[in-house]
C-alpha cells in the first residue's frame, strides 16, 4: 500500500495539473493567445530560469555525477538507433518517418520531467535532472533535426548545420549552460575563514537577481502542464492509427523498458555507474517521459507530419502517465528510489 501510495502522490499531481488545462480550453477560460503567450513565456524565460537556479544551486563541480550523464547520453543514442529501426521496418511514408524516430529519442524532459522527479526525488533529484539536460537537451535536438532531415527532400538546408542552429538559440540549453558558468565561476570565490560561507554569492549578496530567477522558476512547472493539458486536441485522424500505436508503443512502453533496464544493469555490474535514489528520478523523468510538445513545430518546420507529431504529443502523455505509475511502483519495490 506504501508503494502504491508513493506512485500516486507522484504521478497523480502533473495529471491532475494537465487535466485542469484541458478543462480550462474546453470551457474557454483559456484562449488560444493566452496559452500561445504562455507557452512562450515557459520556454523561453521560466524554464531557462528554473535549470540556471538548479544549477547554480548545486554545492559545486565536484558533486556532479558524470556517469549519469554520460549514461543519459547513451541511452538517448539507443533509442535514436531503435526509432530508425522500427521506422525502416513499419512505416513507408517517408514524412512519418522522422516524426516517429523525433517521438522515440526525444522526450518532454524540461515540462514533465522536472516535476516528476521533484515528485519521486526531491531537490537531489531535480539537481541530477539539470544536470542531463547539459548534454540531453542539445543531443536530443541535434537527433531530432537529422531524423526529420534524412528522409524528406523538402526538409531545408543541411542537416547538420540546422542541428547545430536549433542547439545553438535553445533557450533551456542557454540558461544550462549559464547555470555551469556561475557554478564554476563560484569555486573561485574564497570562503571566510570564520563563517565557512564564500565571502560572495548571488543568494546572500546580489539577492535582487537570485529572488526574481528563483520566483520566475517556481512557476513554471505548474504554468507548463496546465498549458501542456490545454494543447490537448483528441482528434480522430483517418490513415494514422497505425503510425500512432507503434510511435506511442516506441516512446511510452519500450522506450524506458529498454533504457532503465540497462541503466540498472550497469549500476549493478559496474562501480563507476555510481546509480542511487537520487539518479533513477531523473533517469525516469528522461525515459520515461512522453514526447516533447515542440516535435510538432520542429515537423512542420522540417516539413514532415506535423499532424502525427500531434497525436503522438497528445497519446504519448496519455500512455507515460500509467507507465510512469508502474515504473515508480517498480523501482519502489526494488528500493531503488
Amino acid at each position: 500500500m506504501d508503494t502504491l501510495l508513493f506512485a500516486l502522490n507522484a504521478v497523480l499531481p502533473i495529471l491532475i495539473l494537465i487535466g485542469f488545462g484541458y478543462l480550462l480550453k474546453r470551457s474557454n477560460f483559456l484562449k488560444q493567445d493566452f496559452i500561445e503567450t504562455a507557452n512562450k513565456l515557459v520556454f523561453r524565460i521560466a524554464l531557462p530560469c528554473l535549470l540556471f537556479f538548479n544549477i547554480y544551486s548545486i554545492d559545486s563541480l565536484d558533486d556532479i555525477n558524470w556517469s549519469v550523464i554520460i549514461y543519459a547520453v547513451i541511452g538517448i543514442l539507443i533509442l535514436f538507433a531503435l526509432g530508425f529501426i522500427a521506422v525502416f521496418f513499419f512505416i513507408e511514408d517517408k514524412k512519418q518517418k522522422g516524426v516517429i524516430i523525433q517521438s522515440t529519442l526525444r522526450a518532454n524532459f524540461a515540462i514533465i520531467g522536472i516535476p516528476l522527479a521533484e515528485s519521486i526525488g526531491g531537490q537531489s533529484a531535480v539537481a541530477n535532472v539539470a544536470i542531463i539536460a547539459l548534454v540531453a537537451i542539445p543531443l536530443m535536438t541535434a537527433l531530432s533535426v537529422i531524423s526529420l532531415s534524412t528522409f524528406v527532400d523538402e526538409a531545408i538546408g543541411n542537416p547538420f548545420i540546422n542541428a547545430i542552429k536549433k542547439v545553438s538559440r535553445n533557450p533551456l540549453i542557454i540558461g544550462v549552460l549559464m547555470g555551469m558558468l556561475a557554478l564554476w565561476i563560484r569555486s573561485f570565490i574564497p570562503v571566510d575563514e570564520v563563517t565557512q560561507e564564500l565571502v560572495f554569492s548571488l543568494k546572500d549578496n546580489l539577492k535582487f537577481i537570485y529572488t526574481p530567477i528563483r520566483w520566475i522558476g517556481q512557476i513554471t512547472s505548474p504554468l507548463a502542464l496546465i498549458v501542456l493539458g490545454a494543447t490537448f486536441k483528441f482528434d480522430v485522424i483517418n490513415g494514422l492509427k497505425k503510425q500512432i500505436v507503434i510511435g506511442t508503443f516506441l516512446r511510452s512502453i519500450l522506450a524506458p523498458i529498454i533504457t532503465l533496464t540497462i541503466g540498472i544493469l550497469l549500476a549493478k555490474s559496474f562501480k563507476f555507474f555510481d546509480f542511487d535514489s537520487s539518479v533513477y528520478p531523473a533517469l525516469i523523468s528522461l525515459f520515461g517521459s512522453p514526447t516533447a510538445v515542440t516535435n510538432a513545430v520542429m515537423a512542420r518546420e522540417m516539413k514532415n507530419d506535423e499532424a502525427l507529431a500531434v497525436q503522438l504529443v497528445v497519446w504519448t502523455t496519455l500512455v507515460s502517465i500509467v507507465t510512469i505509475f508502474i515504473i515508480i511502483v517498480i523501482f519502489r519495490s526494488l528500493k531503488l528510489i
